[in-house]
């Protein structure tokens, strides 16, 4: 290969191609990272200017220096001012090489004592601390949605449904707030996973540790973790499987809105008729005029599939991988944040349904017939003496009798704790306050020291 034809990096001439093959789809994940990376390195000039050998290995004033220029940059990115190159090959380089033009040899003092396998990890590490709990928030708004239609509906009656066939007295309250507590449980694992990812692999270097007195725990508070990732090798290795965990932490909650999906459409259908979708989210046909069309309810449905299909290639991607870093972790990166963009925005979309939507009452209760109540009738006559298969026999031969009977008194009878009779909506309410509450603790948790760190207020990065 002629020399002509090699690009010039900060490590090392490599090929265009290469380059192209290795970087370019990279990069686009690398500039949503590039905040996180210049936290990171805040957190890492920080703890250089601690250590104290023959002589400082940063004075003060580079210090306060490359923290200044972190933040400017920080701010040129938002602006749209700061692009990673293909020449940079990643972010953790692009930032090195813009301190390195501006600061001259303070900039290029950055890298002492870091790999690039644990500044990527600490950078995702803190991406994830930042929208997990911007994802809980969503989802503890979408619960209170489907908590508020389910009272605006606590006595509705409705027809409970097995293999898509009447079967016994329900509520529409039951109904919706099945999904509201399905959603509770999903965002109480993504809790569990940003507990797993509250700790800094920093100072781990490229997994076997730095020839320097680095304090991890010192680097693991500056940044807001409880804490580091002890083993340095587990620091770096253990990056794929966290964000495998997320991954599939969200298509299981994609699963939930799926399910939520499937049922708005078919009980939106006219044969159903008994959901009513708000027009404005809904699409026209090009050549039925009539047409209003579920298109949001059936883009939830597919995009769980593929949420679900990202979970399922990062564990792939980490089950054939021996120990210590490989580029293959890479291919993480753009699954991650496919997923936590899709989740984010499912969310939303299905809380405008359910808040924009109605439900049509008399449909639901025309829809009972004399079969729905059979076996209730079963029930009271083993209840009186009569042995529960023979009194099942006995309903099953006279069903026509059953017809006429009320389903808001046959609901009334349901009061176990969570039954139709007795929906519980506030306990659920409780504990979609209780998530939101903690996913603001660690929000404000995080960006306090954050602030701490820079100097400045963050988010805002202003004075």
């Amino acid at each position: 290969m002629s020399r002509k034809r090699r690009r010039r990096t900060l490590v090392g001439n490599v090929s265009p191609e290469v380059l192209e093959y290795t970087a370019a789809e990279d990069l686009r994940c690398d500039q949503e990272l590039l905040e996180y990376d210049c936290i990171g390195t805040a957190a890492h000039v920080r703890s250089l200017a601690r250590i104290r050998l023959p002589r400082p290995v940063l004075t003060p004033a580079e210090e306060k220096r490359i923290i200044g220029e972190l933040i400017r940059l920080m701010r040129r990115s938002r602006r749209g001012e700061f692009h990673i190159r293909i020449s940079d090959q990643d972010v953790h380089l692009a930032v090195e090489r813009e301190l390195s033009a501006r600061l001259g040899e303070a900039g290029r003092k950055v890298h002492l004592g870091r790999s690039r396998n644990d500044q990527v990890a600490v950078a995702l590490r803190l991406y994830i601390k930042d929208r997990i709990p911007g994802i809980l928030q969503e989802l503890s708004t979408a619960v209170r949605s489907l908590l508020g239609a389910a009272s605006r509906y606590r006595m509705t009656p409705m027809v409970g449904r097995t293999h898509m066939q009447r079967a016994m007295p329900s509520t529409a309250a039951v109904w919706l707030a099945s999904f509201a507590e399905a959603l509770l449980e999903d965002g109480e694992e993504l809790a569990h996973i940003y507990r797993a990812s509250d700790r800094c692999p920093l100072g781990a270097g490229a997994g076997y540790g730095v020839p320097l007195p680095i304090d991890r725990d010192y680097e693991a508070d500056i940044l807001g973790f409880r804490g580091p990732v002890v083993n340095v090798m587990y620091a770096v290795t253990g990056r794929g499987k966290l964000e495998a965990r997320l991954i599939s932490a969200l298509g299981r909650m994609m699963l939930t809105l799926s399910g939520l999906a499937t049922d708005l459409i078919i009980f939106a259908a006219p044969e159903f008729g008994y959901v009513v979708l708000p027009e404005e989210l809904c699409t026209g046909s090009s050549i039925m005029p009539q047409k209003r069309n579920p298109d949001v309810l059936e883009l939830v449905r597919a995009r769980s599939a593929v949420v679900l299909a990202a979970g399922q290639a990062a564990h792939e991607i980490v089950r054939g991988l021996p120990s210590g870093y490989q580029r293959d972790l890479q291919e993480i990166k753009p699954l991650l944040m496919n997923s936590l963009r899709t989740a984010e925005a499912s969310l939303r979309i299905m809380r405008m349904v359910t808040d924009g939507m109605s439900l049509d009452t008399e449909a639901m209760r025309e829809a009972f017939d004399a079969t729905v109540f059979a076996a209730d009738a079963a029930a009271d006559l083993a209840v009186e003496g009569v042995p529960f298969r023979d009194a099942y026999q006995s309903v099953k031969a006279r069903l026509a009798q059953l017809e006429g009977t009320d389903p808001r008194e046959a609901v009334k009878r349901r009061t176990s704790r969570g039954a139709p009779g007795n929906p519980d909506l506030k306990t659920l309410r409780e504990r979609a306050r209780t998530l939101e509450k903690w996913a603001d603790m660690q929000r404000r948790r995080f960006h306090s020291a954050v602030s701490r760190l820079l100097g400045v207020s963050y988010p805002g990065l202003t004075e």
